[in-house]
Formats: structure tokens, sequence, C-alpha cells
């Protein structure tokens, strides 16, 4: 969607209002009711749907009636909530013209006050050229459910911080400047990207350069995965600067050394082609063994030193916490392992209590407020039987005549008092009243019920 921000103008403070209710609502709903969006925005006089179509018009938001009536921020939308915020921090106070465009953003020239340019970059994932996100980028981690506007938001916190880091360890990087929703704003690079560039006063000198920036990355537990002609930008001094960081991931993940051989791969395959360099005999064979890499220039994963810096650690890089996530399920699990034997044990006593409670709660009333008679002593041989049953290990399972018999009556009433209980709970989930205590029951009117139900079968034992 081409971004137009003479719209910026004409928007008042209630539209802004109202498009930020429908960005909090899309926190929990793909699409936002109508009135939550007007509980959200609380206008003082009201208006909520007279904004909603102004901000319609201008394609800032959809509407969406197919299941209910709502409402979703567009890219657009989206955008100027950036925009807006970006100029009330004082960061920039003009848009210009678009200066980059890929798979996954767009690029805009920005003037501060004071006349200097910045470069904005407007994260848009999600389009119709790259919509693989899920499968090859690590934004989503452990969530499944997902939105395009909160992925490039999640996009853009992760170029920002990669960004600040590798500027504050010498890298040649952007100067991030500020970050907010999908926007990133970092100084402007004069230079063109190495794809577009025919000639070079000394190629083998850049292609040693460009070498030592995947080292000197791999060296602070990074890599690129992204590394090629089209992320690199050389200025009329070949001054090399690197771009596009949200796909980096760490040394230790499963797949780090695929990606760093890639990264190498397309280095070496540019300069042969493009600068007519002899790196013919070093890539004709992509299976060399690292023994026979080790011998020419190219650079081999296993012998780079990687003590030199833990930037993965520090900025939570993709396969870094995954790894440390196994070895703490694989820890969990021998921990489940060993506890077996005691989570048993402890079972078998919360469940003992749990009958002698139910064995308590024979105390049932015949009439409202007064005890059966004759139950007290029924109660305690129940009591006492319970108590010797449970008291013994399950591997002594030899018992007489008599002690089965008690065993058999015993599981029945073990029976009879799970029944009552899911009984019981399902009327508490129906609304209905459970007999939980003496005064918790009232048969009002002599009226039957099931739980009086429950109240002679118990008292007729």
């Amino acid at each position: 969607m081409k971004l137009n921000v003479d719209v910026l103008r004409y928007l008042s403070k209630d539209d802004f209002r109202v498009l930020t209710a429908v960005e909090m609502g899309m926190r929990n709903h793909e699409i936002v009711p109508s009135e939550l969006v007007d509980r959200i925005a609380s206008l003082k006089h009201g208006g909520t749907y007279k904004v909603l179509k102004n901000l319609l018009k201008h394609k800032l938001v959809h509407h969406d009636s197919s299941k209910y009536d709502g409402f979703r921020l567009t890219y657009l939308g989206y955008d100027f909530l950036a925009i807006k915020t970006m100029v009330n921090r004082g960061v920039f106070t003009a848009v210009g013209r678009q200066i980059g465009v890929g798979k996954e953003s767009d690029i805009f020239e920005v003037a501060k006050e004071d006349g200097s340019i910045l470069a904005m970059k407007l994260h848009r994932l999600g389009r119709t050229s790259f919509r693989a996100v899920k499968s090859k980028r690590d934004y989503l981690r452990h969530r499944r459910s997902f939105n395009w506007l909160y992925l490039s938001r999640l996009a853009a916190l992760k170029e920002f911080s990669f960004m600040k880091a590798l500027e504050e360890h010498g890298f040649p990087v952007p100067n991030a400047v500020e970050c907010n929703r999908h926007c990133v704003v970092m100084s402007l690079i004069h230079g063109y990207p190495l794809v577009q560039v025919r000639e070079l006063q000394s190629p083998e000198v850049v292609f040693e350069r460009i070498l030592g920036l995947i080292i000197h990355l791999a060296e602070h537990g990074l890599i690129h995965c992204d590394f090629n002609e089209f992320n690199i930008m050389i200025d009329d001094e070949e001054k090399v600067t690197l771009i596009d960081f949200p796909q980096m991931v760490s040394v230790s993940h499963r797949n780090a050394q695929m990606y760093f051989d890639r990264d190498v791969d397309c280095i070496f395959k540019f300069f042969s082609k493009r600068f007519n360099l002899s790196l013919e005999e070093k890539i004709d064979n992509p299976d060399n063994s690292e023994e026979d890499l080790e011998g020419s220039s190219r650079p081999c994963f296993s012998s780079i030193s990687k003590s030199v810096g833990f930037l993965d650690k520090e900025l939570a890089a993709s396969g870094f916490t995954r790894k440390e996530q196994d070895d703490m399920d694989k820890f969990v699990e021998e921990g489940k392992d060993q506890d077996i034997c005691s989570d048993d044990e402890e079972g078998s006593a919360g469940m003992d209590e749990s009958i002698v409670r139910d064995v308590d709660s024979l105390h049932l009333l015949d009439q409202p407020g007064h005890i059966v008679e004759g139950n007290e002593e029924k109660i305690e041989e129940n009591r006492q039987s319970c108590e010797g049953h449970l008291s013994k290990p399950c591997c002594e399972a030899h018992f007489n005549e008599d002690e089965s018999e008690e065993n058999v009556n015993d599981a029945e009433l073990v029976k009879r008092l799970n029944k009552q209980r899911r009984r019981a709970i399902a009327a508490v989930h129906r609304g209905g009243k459970s007999i939980a205590s003496r005064n918790s029951y009232k048969d009002k009117g002599g009226r039957s019920s099931h739980n009086s139900k429950i109240q002679k079968q118990l008292s007729s034992w």
C-alpha cells in the first residue's frame, strides 16, 4: 500500500484516538467489534462511528461484517500511528520520497528539524512475495497465533536491538536512532547497494573486507543468514556498510554451519562473476572437506574462535535460547523420572486424606439440624476400615476372606462417595447447590430434590 502522508495533516485527535482504540482491541481480537472500539475510545461527545467512517474512507481501517460488525487496522493506519508518535517525540518533522523497497519492508527519507536526513524503515511482513515468515523467521518463537502487524513489530524490535549492539561493538552498521511499533529510524547511508556496482578500484580489498565481516560476526557469536550483495552498501570510497538484521541467528543454532557456508558462498560467487576474480577453484566443489577448506583462503566455520564476544547471549539470538530450552527440558524429564516414587507416595497420602474427609462427611442430616441416630458407630467402623486398608502397601495383596469382603465393601463405599462428589460438582456447574456442610442445604417446602435422594441413600447405610 502506498504511503500518502498528505492525509496525515487532516486527521484530528479523535481520529488518532479511535485508531489507537482499534490497535488496543487487536491485542485479543482479529476483528475488533464496533462496540468495543467505542468503549475503548470513550470520546467525550460521542461520534465514534462517524470517525470510523472517515478512517475507512482513507483506508486506515478495514471493515468486516462476515461474523459480526468490526474493524481492523491496515498497514497504512499502523504507519500513521508510528509516524505520529515519532513526530511527537521530535525524531523527525517531515517524510520524503521512497528510496527502497524489499520483500519485508519499505524505506523512506525523513527530515529532522535542522534539515538533516535520516532513513525510516517500515516493516511490512505478509506480502504476497514473502509469506513463508513462520518457517523462514523465528519471530513467533513459542506463539501459535499471530497477525502480520504484530510480526512486523517484532521484526522491527529485533532489528533495532541488533543494530544498537553491533554499532556499540564497532561494526559498520547504520546508527540506530529510534524504534516504535514496526518503524525503525536510522542514519542514512550515502552509498549504493553492492548489486548495483559494476566496477571497483580494488575488488580484492573489498572482497577481503567483506569476508572479514562474516568472520568477525561469527567470532561475536552471530551469523547474518542473508549476507549477499543486496544487503551490503558501498560508498564512493569503497567503504562497506552492513544492513538488514532481523534474520540473524546464533552460532549455537543447529543449522549455524549451513547458514555460515551459505553466506560465504554468496560472496564468493558474486565476486567471481561480477568482478572476474580467480575464485573458481575455491567454489567449484561445495562438498570439500573441512581439512581442504582450512588450507585455502575460504573461511571454515569450525576453525573460527567464538570467544571474542557473546552477542547472541546478550540479544537472545535465535538458536541460543533454543539450545538452552532443550537442555532445560532434558533436565526436567530426568527430574520427573527421579521423583516418580515420591509423587506416588504423596498422591496416595492425598487420596487417604480425601477419602477420610469423605467418610467424615457421612454425618448427614435426616432432618435439618438433627443427626441420624445409630450412624455414629457405623461411621467409626467405616473410618477404621478405610484407614486400615489404605495404610497397607500395594504389593501386599494376600488377604483372608473376611478382609476381602471388607475391602469390597470399602471399594463400594469409595465408589459411591466419588459418584456423590461428581454429582455435586455437576450440580454446581448447573447452578445448583451442593451439600458440602450441614447448613448448606435446606429443604424448603418439603420439596424433594436430587440432593435429598443422596442423603436418604447414605442414611440407609
